[in-house]
């Protein structure tokens, strides 16, 4: 009807090109923060626990109170039902690790939660998560393989108009230094925001030559089975987290989950098992 409409009046190129340009100005309209919530998850399993989780729950809450949105953070897998998600416009999986669920009813809360139009953000070692769930691995585009010793490195900036990376230098120097993140069964259908550049490491490895080179995707988001997810593999480091850059990098990727968001309908969630697979849309 809209197409019609202007290709009775404009040139055809011309009306595709409106129409592309008022949808790109849609997407790009700013998020009313005072209407968003989102939940911070923390639980790690048997295995490594990072000591950034405290830092990462402060600094959410600051960045709450400094856009006005609300935040509530538990590692309590009890949360995930129906009910209580569905209040929710993002849920964090801040520094994540290992099996984080109890039943898999918690699990398919999750994927009933991102099925209805949730939206998801994982954050470093949320890679690590759930490892031996197909789905989850795929929701959030990778799984964790292995990573580099903790030092210093630069991380390239692809997509340069991404809200978690528009307000960094196309070469982003980790000059405190991070963890290095390989990951593995990586999604093809991926948007990568950035890479982390091998050539900056010190030391050799051999291993490094078994994935991508000279570079590994570091941010990335996607669409995936209704929702929308984005992951950034950096912030080992606790002081990460009072790190005003860090910090608008991760409220970038939270941004891009939410302003995407259409609401929740769970009229669209169809998962009775963690093992379900993805219908297509």
């Amino acid at each position: 009807m809209i197409y019609s409409f202007f290709s009775r009046w404009i040139p055809p190129g011309l009306a595709v090109w409106l129409l592309f340009s008022f949808a790109q100005a849609a997407l790009a309209q700013p998020v009313d923060w005072k209407k968003v919530r989102i939940l911070i998850y923390t639980k790690n399993g048997v295995g490594f626990v990072h000591d950034n989780i405290e830092n990462s729950i402060f600094a959410f809450k600051e960045l709450g109170k400094q856009h006005g949105f609300s935040v509530d953070a538990t590692d309590d897998p009890q949360v995930f039902t129906d009910e209580n998600l569905q209040q929710y416009d993002a849920l964090v999986f801040s520094n994540t690790n290992n099996d984080v669920f109890d039943t898999d009813a918690q699990r398919v809360a999750l994927m009933r939660y991102i099925q209805a139009g949730g939206g998801f953000v994982g954050i470093h070692s949320a890679s690590g998560t759930e490892r031996k769930w197909t789905w989850f691995k795929q929701l959030l585009g990778a799984t964790f393989y292995w990573h580099d010793k903790f030092q210093p490195f630069a991380v390239n900036i692809l997509d340069a108009d991404h809200p978690s990376v528009k307000h960094l230098p196309r070469r982003w120097v980790r000059v405190k230094g991070d963890e290095f993140y390989y990951l593995k069964q990586l999604s093809v259908n991926l948007h990568v925001v950035a890479v982390n550049d091998a050539t900056t490491l010190q030391g050799e490895d051999e291993r490094r030559l078994d994935t991508f080179g000279d570079v590994f995707p570091s941010v990335w988001c996607h669409e995936f089975d209704g929702g929308r997810s984005w992951y950034t593999s950096l912030g080992h480091d606790k002081g990460d987290y009072m790190d005003e850059e860090f910090r608008t990098h991760i409220l970038g990727g939270i941004e891009w989950v939410v302003r995407g968001a259409k609401g929740r309908d769970y009229d669209k969630a169809y998962a009775t098992s963690p093992d379900d697979e993805v219908r297509k849309r």
